[in-house]
């Protein structure tokens, strides 16, 4: 079957941040999420909160919160009605707004209006950290000012109201370090030790060529006070588009190790102590077995899903560059100095994707934006089955035991089978388009469309 080639624009207003989708955590794993629900009359959802007019970050449910990006279209503090980058949290049962982080924007190269805050937040313990439309890595206090404490070494914040983030740290990228992004700063960081891990965003200029070769492409930096450990410049003048995507933690040998997916379409291992590179994989080279043949290269947009020693990872671009040959590759980690190729699918069978893959019970699902779906054997790499949604998809599948949720920016939730054969098992439709994939969490699913966050319980 040849792929089809923009059969249907791509759902986007100027440029809507691809740095947004990246970054996730792949798909969870839980409960089985309730279908019975109709987000227009209300049936089946618990609560409902308005965002922004674009949400791309989240959600992420950690200490009883539910963390989310967007911009201020909908202003929560009517003091401020500017444009600004806006991290939103609240309670995971009531959906009670809590507290919220703001960002001003900068100039629209390097931070393009109204695409709000587009980097999904790490929570781990009572600490949150993301990367701010500002190319700025921050740590805040989870809690907000609501504990009544001002915390960490950052102590002169300007507000600090119930509803104010408590900022523990923030680390310029653009002002310290030199970083320039090409029109959005996004990356889920990751947290490992007492370090903090982050691709800064460093990218190319809109008329093309890379501004800043020499500033970081990959930091590390500590947890507690946000001082810089290591850096790497790595792909320097060798950029292709922007970097979205966000690093993955590994152990090989009792050796602490972290990738970096680059936007020069290189994927990179280093020491995650003392950042010492230890290899690096071409992801377009061409797979032992194929004929070359003229393709547009691409980058590393989506994040690295690793399952053991294994690595799924998948090609893209900005989703303004179109349709284009793409691919989906595992790797073996296991040898230490370098990965092994274990297969890798494209060509017509999976185009440019910017959506991370979800591995479960052996089988790995993959999202490309011209909206097809594969099911792909975890060690063969042989192609189970093929859906296709009619529509780009940029939100990671979300596998839950009863089947597998593929969202798309048609505003259309199908849930498929696991089974050997394709299988329709459902077919919802929200009305608004989604970026990012649901969040089972207990009995409740939370699903963000691009200008609200709910709660879905599936009771009258």
């Amino acid at each position: 079957m040849e792929r089809r080639r923009d059969r249907r624009p791509h759902a986007s207003t100027g440029w809507l941040a691809a740095a947004g989708v990246p970054l996730a955590f792949g798909a969870a794993l839980g409960a089985d999420p309730p279908l019975d629900f109709d987000l227009a009359d209300g049936t089946g959802v618990r609560w409902q909160a308005d965002l922004g007019s674009y949400s791309y970050a989240g959600p992420v449910v950690a200490a009883g919160k539910v963390f989310v990006g967007t911009n201020n279209a909908s202003p929560r503090d009517l003091s401020k009605t500017d444009d600004l980058g806006v991290l939103m949290v609240f309670d995971a049962i009531d959906g009670t707004f809590l507290w919220q982080a703001t960002h001003a924007k900068r100039e629209q190269d390097i931070d393009f209006p109204l695409q709000g805050l587009c980097s999904t937040p790490a929570v781990v313990g009572d600490r949150a950290y993301y990367v701010s439309n500002r190319a700025e890595l921050v740590s805040v206090d989870a809690e907000g000012f609501r504990d009544g404490k001002n915390d960490g070494p950052f102590a002169d914040e300007p507000e600090v109201g119930i509803h104010a983030a408590d900022v523990i740290w923030s680390l310029d990228l653009h002002d310290e370090l030199g970083v320039t992004p090409h029109f959005m700063a996004a990356s889920t960081p990751e947290v490992g030790g007492d370090l903090v891990f982050a691709v800064t965003s460093n990218g190319i200029a809109q008329g093309g060529g890379v501004p800043s070769p020499e500033a970081p492409s990959f930091v590390a930096v500590r947890r507690e006070t946000g001082d810089l450990v290591w850096s790497s410049a790595a792909p320097g003048s060798a950029l292709i588009d922007g970097q979205w995507a966000s690093p993955r933690r590994f152990s090989l040998g009792g050796r602490e190790r972290v990738l970096f997916p680059g936007g020069d379409g290189w994927l990179r291992a280093f020491e995650a102590t003392a950042g010492a590179q230890l290899w690096q994989f071409d992801g377009n080279a061409i797979p032992a077995g194929r004929e070359p043949n003229p393709r547009a290269l691409n980058v590393f947009v989506a994040t690295p899903t690793l399952v053991g020693a294994r690595a799924y990872l998948v090609l893209g671009r900005d989703p303004e560059k179109g349709s284009g040959d793409g691919g989906l590759w595992a790797l073996d980690l296991a040898a230490g100095d370098g990965p092994e190729v274990t297969w890798f699918v494209g060509g017509d069978d999976f185009g440019r994707a910017i959506a991370d893959a979800a591995v479960a019970d052996g089988v790995v699902y993959a999202a490309d934006l011209d909206g097809f779906v594969v099911a792909v054997d975890a060690d063969t790499g042989v192609v189970r089955w093929r859906y296709d949604a009619f529509a780009p998809i940029w939100a990671t599948p979300l596998v839950t035991p009863a089947g597998v949720w593929i969202a798309d920016t048609d505003g259309e939730i199908v849930v498929l089978g696991t089974g050997p054969e394709l299988e329709i098992l459902a077919e919802l439709e929200t009305g608004s388009p989604i970026y990012r994939a649901p969040v089972v969490d207990g009995s409740l699913v939370y699903l963000m469309t691009t200008d609200s966050l709910y709660a879905i319980d599936g009771k009258e």
